[in-house]
């Protein structure tokens, strides 16, 4: 049973980075933030849950089935993640890569202490084991003073896959899709260093680069994930559920005539645009597993959203679902996401796992929560940093969209341009 209490903020904005700053006494920490954008539809502007009451910690192996019990048992908040190794679990399909991880592959926990934020109202759930602590939280949270700290590292990134075994890749992917094996693929490849980063310093840093409607910082002992994703995975309201794929990206240029031209060549891009509708297609056959007969429906097709470093296409996908099915079905029955996988998707796995040479664990996976009453919002891990801390390895990963009208170069610069905040984060903390 929880206990609800609700405040009204003077100052929003500060109060937000004292209650990220005072979440790091914790071990289990899922931040997520919307940074004010309207487009990502969120119920709260930012949310806040720590400390474990429960936990839910497990490999691929029946990871689903263990998630549905977890949920249908505890019928409480739930927050955590989906790796994208669970694919192992949905498919015949398996991950041998290289992993300086070691991440579980899904990872849960129901908050003792939770906090939602909209406009300026502030709402506190506590466990009633700990609801006494509610105003004596609030109070330390306000008048905590903001610090930041700064680490002394000097990092080298380094990069899994050479430039050269890059492009023959590519072009082994290429043979696949003019074989017709495949119509496209989400080819990814790491970044890597070893160091130790601070890592509220570095996911602030991120967040400050990229604003994305999907951030989270995830802190789980020693296991962080500094998430600066503009994707949503999957929402579930009542019996609506949304998918927001993106496919299709385009540098952005100060200038701003040259920043609408990119703009508008991203929108009309024959080869954006193609990317793009085949994940749509997809997206629209994952739902229609769950969804009442008629309902799957594009709201949106290949519309252009600007953040603060690229422009995108985005696409958005609902459906209708019965009020009895059990969200961790839905959640199964779609993941990954197609925008992170190809079609067809089992075929694009299967290659994928075969080219990439390392293990994307947590990356193009998903975080989120659930709610009590089984509705849930995910998004796609993309533009994150992830961090052992205990291993002391820091990785991100990168990737796009494979078709037979791809263009090595033009691929690896694509990349280069994602990759890009995530550098300028970690060496601006080091």
């Amino acid at each position: 049973m929880r206990v609800n209490k609700t405040f009204t903020l003077k100052n929003t904005s500060h109060f937000k980075q004292q209650l990220l700053q005072w979440s790091q006494e914790f071990n289990e920490v899922v931040w997520l933030d919307s940074n004010l954008h309207t487009q990502a539809y969120s119920e709260y502007d930012a949310i806040l849950a720590v400390d474990g009451f429960t936990v839910l910690k497990t490999d691929a192996q029946n990871a689903f089935e263990d998630l549905k019990t977890y949920q249908s048992t505890t019928k409480d908040w739930l927050f955590g993640y989906l790796s994208y190794d669970l694919k192992n679990d949905t498919e015949l399909l398996t991950s041998n890569n290289f992993d300086g991880l070691n991440f579980p592959d899904l990872y849960f926990f129901q908050p003792k202490k939770l906090w939602l934020l909209k406009d300026n109202i502030l709402e506190a759930h506590y466990l009633a084991m700990v609801d006494d602590e509610i105003d004596e939280d609030f109070n330390t949270i306000n008048t905590l003073q903001l610090f930041e700290e700064v680490s002394s590292n000097t990092l080298k990134i380094k990069l899994r896959t050479s430039k050269d075994d890059y492009f023959k890749k590519l072009n082994n992917i290429l043979e696949h899709i003019h074989r017709g094996d495949i119509y496209e693929a989400n080819f990814c490849q790491e970044f890597y260093t070893s160091g130790h980063i601070t890592p509220l310093a570095t996911y602030k840093r991120l967040n400050v680069i990229s604003k994305p409607p999907f951030a989270s910082f995830v802190k789980l002992f020693n296991n962080y994930a500094l998430c600066a994703s503009p994707e949503r995975y999957l929402k579930k309201s009542k019996t609506t559920v949304v998918s927001q794929p993106i496919k299709g990206t385009s540098k952005r240029s100060k200038d701003k005539n040259k920043d609408n031209a990119l703009k508008k060549a991203l929108e009309n891009d024959p080869k954006e645009r193609s990317e793009n509708i085949m994940i749509v297609d997809l997206v629209r056959n994952d739902l229609s597993k769950t969804a009442s007969k008629g309902s799957v429906t594009v709201q949106e097709l290949c519309k252009v959203y600007t953040f603060e470093q690229v422009h995108q296409l985005i696409s958005t996908v609902t459906s209708q679902v019965s009020d009895s099915l059990s969200p961790i079905d839905v959640l199964q029955s779609t993941f990954p996401m197609g925008s992170m996988t190809g079609a067809p998707k089992v075929s694009a796995m299967k290659i994928i796992e075969e080219y990439e040479d390392a293990k994307r664990g947590l990356y193009s996976g998903a975080i989120g929560y659930i709610t009590p009453n089984g509705d849930f919002d995910f998004n796609v891990v993309i533009r994150s940093i992830l961090y052992n801390a205990e291993k002391a390895y820091i990785s991100y990963s990168v990737g796009g969209a494979i078709t037979a009208n791809s263009i090595p170069e033009k691929e690896y610069e694509e990349c280069l341009i994602k990759a890009k905040a995530m550098r300028e984060a970690l060496l601006n903390n080091a």
